[in-house]
């Protein structure tokens, strides 16, 4: 099926307005290529400090390669702020200083758990929305934020079963991010996975975001198992509802917020990245030129 959003004319492919902000995350599969032409041409790169950490030789000089031409946003896998057992505390340090050599614009994470007993699940996995878990996770944000000297950046996961609930997902958000005195990772797609999968609608849910906390915006595609399930890949294209959704929260924010196009694996050509890099551009500038912004 056609995607109408990547058939409109991109009036500025290689302009860059002042603060339509885009990026893509920074892959190793693509590095060379990133490197040496001008195929696609990102407002910023993203990556995750547990995948850098450490890493010498090579690699290391690569990264300090594409940090030249690029400003630096962290986007972490394994802080876990939702596990029962805290938050360890060295990892948050290391964290830290990682930010502080490469001087990231921000450090973001998920609104999820990933270990169990210091055990690290590989996966992200929800949080309970119940009040219990809200005390944990605020201590756990709170330790955080004190060890950063900053607030941190959380984003909404995408989740197939709900362990257990006593208020909606929205509810529960509002309350970390108010508590806690956090910040919000809007990602549009898990926005989009999850009213599918569980039923609600994403505008609706947009809508009782605290939309004055959200600070960065992900953008990604999935795969669609059948007419009841979508899992989040970040291995496809964005398809045009995601867009749609993404059109909404522009006009809902009225504001301009960095946005990152997320892509896994399934990488394509890098041409193709960026002409989905374009389409977010130029979604973001014509819903902050209706605002007064662009």
């Amino acid at each position: 099926m056609k995607n109408r959003y990547l058939s409109v004319p991109i009036f500025f492919s290689n302009v860059k307005l002042k603060s339509i902000m885009v990026g893509i995350g920074y892959r190793k599969e693509f590095s060379s290529a990133f490197l040496s032409n001008d195929l696609l041409a990102p407002d910023f790169v993203e990556v995750a400090p547990e995948n850098w950490i450490g890493i010498g030789g090579y690699w290391k000089q690569e990264l300090k390669k594409v940090l030249d031409k690029y400003p630096l946003y962290c986007h972490g896998l394994s802080l876990s702020v939702g596990s029962p057992e805290g938050i360890d505390l060295a990892f948050v340090k290391q964290v830290k200083q990682f930010l502080e050599d490469t001087q990231a614009v921000l450090y973001s994470e998920h609104l999820t758990f990933s270990k169990v007993d210091n055990a690290h699940l590989y996966d992200l996995l929800p949080i309970p929305f119940t009040a219990d878990a809200i005390t944990r996770v605020v201590e756990n944000i709170q330790q955080v934020q004190d060890s950063l000297g900053k607030r941190l950046i959380l984003e909404n996961g995408s989740y197939y079963t709900v362990l257990q609930a006593e208020m909606t997902e929205a509810e529960f958000i509002n309350e970390i991010v108010k508590r806690a005195d956090c910040e919000l990772l809007l990602d549009v797609n898990n926005v989009y996975v999850n009213a599918f999968n569980h039923g609600y609608d994403a505008k609706d849910f947009i809508s009782k975001m605290p939309l004055d906390k959200v600070q960065y915006i992900h953008m990604a595609g999935h795969y669609q198992v059948n007419d009841n399930l979508i899992i989040d890949t970040h291995g496809a294209n964005i398809i045009d509802p995601v867009y749609d959704l993404f059109d909404f929260t522009m006009q809902q924010l009225q504001r301009d917020v960095p946005v990152l196009l997320e892509r896994d694996f399934n990488i394509p050509e890098l041409s193709e990245l960026q002409t989905e890099i374009d389409t977010l551009r130029q979604l973001k500038h014509n819903a902050l030129k209706t605002h007064g912004y662009a």
